[in-house]
């Protein structure tokens, strides 16, 4: 999914020659942390509601305010998990998303943003949830959805992140189906440590349990 796909023409854009309370208004009213703004079509940054509350005893307009200006925006042909860097990094609600000639296109809002996030996680759709930590070395997509193939199930979605602390790899997979006991099973079998797992609770934990008696019992 592209930036250009989740834009909002709804949330206003700011001229130069606007006066700061007006601006400060709309901030409010949209309940927004920042308002893009223009000179014609062109980008020039986005301002910020503490900036516009230090300086509503002016009466000077928007103009005044540009070295206080947070000049950062997304292309429009960009991946929309690149507005996440800058929500995060400038602490903002939304993003604005110009085109090729610096022109603004609109914005995407925090919760546009989030929503779209929920479909691109898989959030919305129904399966099964198992964490896996290991050794970089031992990270094999390959082998961690033959595990899960074989076991009939199909993984929808998955996600690593890497510990700097203990410079292990933890695992996501989301899967198309809920009893996934089986399959939790089939990683112990291969000596995979398991940090949590998210499905059909009642069935997974008894075969899980039996699992591991059968385990305990062999050891003997």
């Amino acid at each position: 999914m592209l930036t250009n796909e989740l834009i909002n023409h709804a949330i206003p854009q700011l001229q130069l020659q606007d006066s700061i309370s007006r601006a400060l208004q709309l901030i409010q009213e949209y309940r927004l942390t920042h308002l893009p703004v223009v000179s014609g079509n062109r980008f020039l940054g986005m301002i910020a509601e503490d900036d516009l509350f230090d300086a509503v005893q002016e009466n000077g307009n928007i103009g005044v305010l540009q070295d206080n200006f947070i000049a950062v925006a997304v292309r429009e042909e960009e991946h929309f998990l690149t507005t996440l860097k800058c929500c995060n990094l400038f602490e903002t609600n939304i993003v604005p998303v110009i085109n090729q000639q610096n022109e603004l296109m609109g914005v995407i809002t925090a919760s546009d943003l989030l929503k779209a996030l929920g479909d691109y996680s898989g959030s919305n759709e129904i399966g099964g949830i198992i964490v896996l930590e290991m050794d970089r070395y031992r990270f094999s997509i390959s082998e961690i959805s033959r595990i899960v193939e074989s076991n009939d199930a199909t993984i929808l979605h998955l996600n690593t992140t890497f510990n700097s602390e203990n410079s292990l790899i933890t695992v996501t997979l989301q899967l198309n189906k809920k009893e996934i006991a089986t399959i939790v099973s089939a990683f112990e079998r291969y000596e995979y440590t398991i940090v949590h797992y998210f499905g059909d609770e009642k069935f997974e934990n008894e075969i899980h349990s039996n699992y591991r008696h059968l385990m305990s019992y062999l050891d003997i």
